[in-house]
C-alpha cells in the first residue's frame, strides 16, 4: 500500500500525535501512502507514536517534531521546515485534545475554561495561522479539526468544554470562509473541515473498562479511517462542513 496508496506523495502534519487517536492517524495516513509529520508536547510519547507508525507501515515516511502549540512563533516555525524539508504541506490533522467537566452548571470552574481554552482552541487558532498558506497551495490541501457534538448541545456540566469546541469550529469554519474565497469562481482547492464525534474509544479503554458499552463512541481506528477519506472528497464537497460520524443530538 505505501507507496502507491490514495495520499501517495502528500505530506500531512498531525498535531496531538502522541495520543491514542494521533497514533491511529499516523499508521493509518502513512498506509494510504502519505509521508506524515507528527508533533507533540511530549517527546517520550511521540517517539513512540512515530515508531509504532513507521514499524508497522513498513517503508513510510514518518516522522516527529516536538513542538510547542501553543507558541505561535514555533508552530510557524514547524510548519516552515516541513514545506522547506518535503517540498510541500497537503494537510494538517488537529488532535490535540482534553477534557474537563463538572457534576452541574453551578460548579463549573472558570480554571476549567483557562485549560481548555488553550488546549482547544489557542492549538487551533496557531496550527491554522501557520499551516493556512501552505495549505492553499497545495491542490488537495485540508485542514481537519476534531470536534465533538456536545458543542452543538451543551450539557450543563461540561459548558466550558462545549464552548471551548464551539469556538475552535467557529475559528475553523472562518478559514474554509478563507479558502471559499480564495478559491474564487472556481471553488475552493482547499478546505477546512469538522469531523465531530460523541468521544473517542481504544482498545486500552475497552480493556480497562470491560463491561462498558461506549454507546455512540467513535473508535480512534474508524476516526482515522474517517480523516484519510476526507482526502477522497473534492474540496467544494467538505470544505466548511461538519462531517457527522456520530448521531447530530
Amino acid at each position: 500500500m505505501v507507496g502507491n496508496g490514495a495520499l501517495s506523495g502528500a505530506v500531512i502534519a498531525v498535531a496531538g500525535a502522541g495520543g491514542p487517536a494521533g497514533r491511529a492517524a499516523l499508521l493509518r495516513l502513512a498506509e494510504a501512502g502519505a509521508t506524515v509529520v507528527g508533533a507533540d508536547n511530549d517527546p517520550e510519547r511521540l517517539s513512540e507514536a512515530v515508531d509504532a507508525a513507521r514499524y508497522a507501515a513498513g517503508g513510510a515516511t514518518v516522522t516527529g517534531d516536538t513542538v510547542d502549540l501553543l507558541d505561535l512563533r514555533s508552530t510557524r516555525e514547524w510548519a516552515a521546515h516541513i514545506e522547506k524539508d518535503f517540498g510541500r504541506i497537503d494537510g494538517l490533522v488537529h488532535l490535540v485534545g482534553g477534557w474537563r467537566g463538572s457534576e452541574t452548571f453551578t460548579k463549573t470552574s472558570l480554571d476549567d475554561w483557562d485549560f481548555l481554552e488553550l488546549l482547544l482552541i489557542r492549538t487551533v487558532q496557531h496550527t491554522s495561522l501557520a499551516f493556512h498558506e501552505a495549505l492553499q497551495r497545495s491542490e488537495r490541501g485540508r485542514y481537519l479539526l476534531i470536534s465533538a457534538a456536545g458543542a452543538s448541545k451543551p450539557t450543563a456540566g461540561n459548558a466550558a468544554y462545549a464552548a471551548a469546541k464551539a469556538a475552535a469550529e467557529a475559528w475553523t469554519l472562518a478559514m474554509a470562509d478563507y479558502f471559499r474565497k480564495a478559491g474564487g469562481p472556481e471553488g475552493p482547492t482547499s478546505a477546512a473541515a469538522i469531523l465531530v464525534v460523541k468521544a473517542l474509544v481504544h482498545d486500552a479503554m475497552r480493556a480497562e473498562r470491560p463491561n462498558a458499552k461506549f454507546a455512540g463512541f467513535t473508535d480512534v481506528k474508524d476516526l482515522a479511517d474517517a480523516v484519510v477519506d476526507v482526502w477522497s472528497k473534492p474540496a467544494a464537497e467538505v470544505n466548511g462542513k461538519r462531517l457527522w460520524l456520530t448521531e447530530k443530538p
